[in-house]
Formats: structure tokens, C-alpha cells, sequence
């Protein structure tokens, strides 16, 4: 009869199996884009294993993300080295829903694409499409002039999910790795994007009980920059209200933002930002 730890370690050899024919099944061919100047933002379709021009993003003015000054100031530093061709680190962008994660990232790339000196793209990839990521650098490795920002939002595993180790592998130790010319910046409400639950489990079952939580916790130790993101308090929420509703030429109560935040129980950038959306269409106005 077999052993709980040689059972353990069949299923682990036949889930890396699984993991692998899963990631290569169905390639086919892969198109990278004609002409790089359609567009400086994309999204990577895994299904035809090609990437589609997104010509215009919904980014918020930089100046606009107000209570993430610290924040946007480390990522846009980053993002600039990285543009320049200098060294520059993968960033996880880690904290409450609504506080402005991907706003920033895209606010960012925004910005600097504006910069004709410092040409970027911004390309992003959705969590479950992870087992293809080889693809998609495959794409980006044969244009080394071009530097990529490669975007994923609100990464996180559930158990039984092992899609996370194509991305492991990327950020640090795979052979081939991530390529000088493309930079990782990821969202996750989780701070170690994978539940405590998951780690647990792992480190319950495994053979090497350590060394099994440490793979799963060191995924979010693989970014070099880790940046939180808190909900506001009253104050900044309402500075958010109002930097947008001056921005966008409408008026508003402080009572009314209170109420709208009440019954989204919560305060966030998200939060301020859907309300000034419900005020610039009772004013007749379009954002």
C-alpha cells in the first residue's frame, strides 16, 4: 500500500505534468502586432494567442489620485528607469479595493506616453490566462527596442491553482526569465496573493511542510516593490471628491458625498469617483 508521503509526491510529479501539457496544448501559431505604432496599449488574447490594440484606456489624470502621493511618486521613479533602459523592479501593488491600484498604473503610462523620449507599452494580461505568459514574451522578446510594461489586475490563487508558477518562474528563476525590455506590475487585494487557507493546506500535506509554504509565500516576495494601498478617511475622501469635481467643472454638498460613501460602505477613490459620476450626469455632463 502506498505511503502518504510517496502519494504526495506522485501527485505533485503528476500536477507539474498536468501544468506543462496544459501550457503548451493548443499554441499554434503566435502574431505578434504589424505595426507597434497602431497603439501603445494592449490586450493579450490567449485564445488566438495575439495581442489587440486598446486605443484608448479609461485613465484617470495622475494629478487626480489624490492620498497616494508616496505611492505614485516610487512607481512613476520606477517606471522611468525602466523606460530609460535603466535597472527597474517588478511591482506588486497590494491593498483595498477602490484605493487607486490600477488607476495608478494606467494614470502612469498615460503619462509618460505623452513623452516621445520615452516610449512605453502598456500590455495586460488577464490572471487566468497566466499559463500562456511564455507566448506572450516570446512576442516581446523579438522587439528589443520597445519596453513593455506587462499589467495584470487583481492577481490572486485559489486553492488547486497552480497557474501561479508560470509567473514565479518569470519574475525569478525560470531559464529563460522576463526579458530586459518588460517590466511586471501587478494588483492584488491580497498581500501575498495567494489565502491563508491555501497555505495551510500546503503546509499540511506536504513532505517538506517548510518548503512548501515558502514556494507559495515567496511568489509576492518575487516583486522587489511592494506598495500598499489603505482605504481614506473622511478628509481625504472628500479632498477626492473635490479634486475631481474641479477637474470636471461640477458642484456637489460634502453631505451628499457622505451619503453616497454610507451606502457604499466604504471610502475610497473608487467610491469618490463613482459619486462625481452620478453628479456630472444629474448635471447633464458626460466624464
Amino acid at each position: 500500500m502506498m505511503k502518504d508521503s510517496q502519494f504526495n509526491a506522485l501527485e505533485s510529479l503528476l500536477t507539474r505534468i498536468v501544468d506543462t501539457l496544459d501550457s503548451n496544448a493548443g499554441r499554434g501559431d503566435i502574431y505578434k502586432p504589424s505595426d507597434w505604432g497602431e497603439a501603445t496599449a494592449w490586450l493579450w488574447q490567449s485564445n488566438n494567442m495575439s495581442l489587440k490594440p486598446v486605443y484608448t484606456t479609461d485613465s484617470i489624470p495622475l494629478d487626480l489620485l489624490i492620498g497616494v502621493d508616496d505611492q505614485a511618486k516610487t512607481l512613476t521613479d520606477n517606471t522611468i528607469q525602466f523606460a530609460k533602459g535603466y535597472s527597474a523592479n517588478n511591482a506588486l501593488l497590494w491593498g483595498a479595493r477602490g484605493t487607486g491600484k490600477s488607476s495608478l498604473i494606467k494614470a502612469i503610462h498615460n503619462n509618460l506616453d505623452k513623452d516621445p523620449k520615452l516610449p512605453l507599452h502598456l500590455i495586460e494580461i488577464y490572471r487566468e490566462d497566466l499559463k500562456t505568459l511564455s507566448a506572450l514574451l516570446d512576442i516581446l522578446r523579438s522587439e528589443p527596442e520597445i519596453r513593455f510594461i506587462l499589467y495584470c489586475d487583481d492577481l490572486s490563487f485559489d486553492e488547486y491553482d497552480s497557474s501561479y508558477k508560470s509567473l514565479k518562474a518569470v519574475l525569478d528563476g525560470g531559464i529563460e526569465g522576463r526579458p530586459d525590455n518588460v517590466i511586471i506590475y501587478a494588483t492584488s487585494n491580497r498581500r501575498h496573493l495567494l489565502p491563508r487557507n491555501m497555505i495551510e493546506n500546503e503546509r499540511s500535506t506536504a513532505i517538506h511542510k517548510s518548503e512548501s509554504t515558502e514556494e507559495k509565500v515567496s511568489l509576492s516576495d518575487r516583486f522587489g516593490l511592494w506598495l500598499g494601498f489603505y482605504n481614506c478617511d473622511q478628509a481625504a475622501y472628500l479632498d477626492m471628491v473635490r479634486g475631481y469635481a474641479k477637474h470636471y467643472k461640477l458642484t456637489f454638498k460634502d453631505k451628499e458625498a457622505l451619503e453616497w460613501a454610507v451606502t457604499r460602505g466604504n471610502r475610497s477613490g473608487r467610491v469618490a469617483y463613482q459619486f462625481i459620476q452620478h453628479v456630472a450626469g444629474q448635471q447633464g455632463k458626460s466624464l
